[in-house]
């Protein structure tokens, strides 16, 4: 008995030791803090990545995720001004908490702080948005501006009521419509889509055509300056021509001009040169050269007075008279 006994009290106490050890030793996984509670209220301390200790059944901690995280909301209900109720199937909301931030945000919206500040905030924003426009508004011309409308409006709030939160990103889902509607707005899509492929049909018909009419500009442009260089091409042929014709004429009055001042210098210094040299002396000594050069001398009481030579012979008409015998 006393055996049996000993073995019974080593057991429960390594049971005890055991349980003890299980419930006491936790982990916190990297990206997250541990917080602690005892009693319901906050313990001021934390704990990082790791395995930690604490007192079992007394204490218990919750892990708060402080890296990049993304919460998603779904199937949030929507009325637009029209009275339209949608439904927005999923909205995903990418959000970052400061690990400096995780006690004061714990302490006053407690682990489960997503619930509080981005669930039941994106309820709140998004009936707001869909509570002044139209169900066309909202799922076809302001859709795009949903996503950026909720974040600024998330990220507005918690600047005052969470500093620590961020706000990265919100993706929002089309949202579902009745289900007649949906197939109004699904023939309307194929008549725009219709109207579209006839637009651009008509944009490629003009196109051409304006391609067409720019390719016979560029031809007619590029024959007007080509029959505009021959022209001027002529022109250069003429104005050179008629600039020779002007140089041979220039030359051919210059060696006139040349030889007329070169006659009239000449005659200019042969009348000089008379001038000195037909003196009344000279002009008397060649008179009586020129006429001891004439060999026929008259004799008598009837001596001609006319004279006239028949040319070479050298016979005078005074000559022809007395040959033939008259006076």
């Amino acid at each position: 008995m006393s055996h049996l006994t000993e073995h019974l009290i080593i057991g429960t106490v390594l049971s005890t030791l055991f349980i003890i050890f299980n419930y006491s030793l936790h982990r916190i996984e990297e990206g997250h803090v541990g917080v602690y509670f005892r009693g319901g209220a906050l313990l001021p301390v934390t704990s990082s990545p790791g395995y930690h200790m604490m007192i079992p059944l007394l204490t218990i901690y919750k892990s708060v995720q402080v890296t990049l995280q993304t919460d998603e909301v779904k199937n949030v209900p929507c009325g637009t001004s029209g009275g339209v109720m949608i439904y927005f199937d999923r909205i995903e909301v990418v959000n970052h908490l400061n690990a400096n931030s995780v006690m004061d945000i714990v302490r006053n919206y407690t682990a489960d702080y997503d619930k509080t500040l981005i669930f039941n905030k994106i309820h709140h924003e998004l009936n707001q948005f869909c509570s002044i426009h139209t169900l066309h508004e909202v799922y076809i011309d302001l859709f795009d501006q949903i996503d950026e409308n909720l974040k600024q409006a998330l990220q507005r709030d918690l600047l005052e009521m969470a500093p620590g939160l961020t706000i990265q990103a919100v993706r929002v889902t089309k949202p579902k419509i009745p289900e007649v509607i949906r197939k109004n707005y699904e023939l309307m899509e194929g008549e725009k889509t219709k109207l579209l492929i006839a637009t651009q049909h008509q944009k490629v018909v003009e196109k051409d055509a304006e391609t067409e009419r720019k390719r016979a500009v560029i031809e007619a442009e590029k024959e007007a300056q080509v029959a505009k260089i021959q022209y001027q091409q002529k022109i250069m042929e003429k104005e050179s021509l008629q600039r020779i014709a002007q140089i041979e004429d220039e030359m051919h009055l210059a060696r006139q001009k040349s030889h007329a001042d070169a006659e009239f210098y000449r005659m200019k210094q042969q009348a000089e040169v008379n001038k000195l040299l037909y003196t009344p002396e000279y002009i008397e000594l060649k008179k009586y050269e020129s006429l001891s050069q004439n060999n026929k001398v008259y004799f008598g009481k009837d001596i001609p007075q006319t004279f006239i030579s028949s040319g070479c012979s050298g016979e005078t008409f005074a000559d022809k008279k007395k040959l033939e015998g008259r006076p």
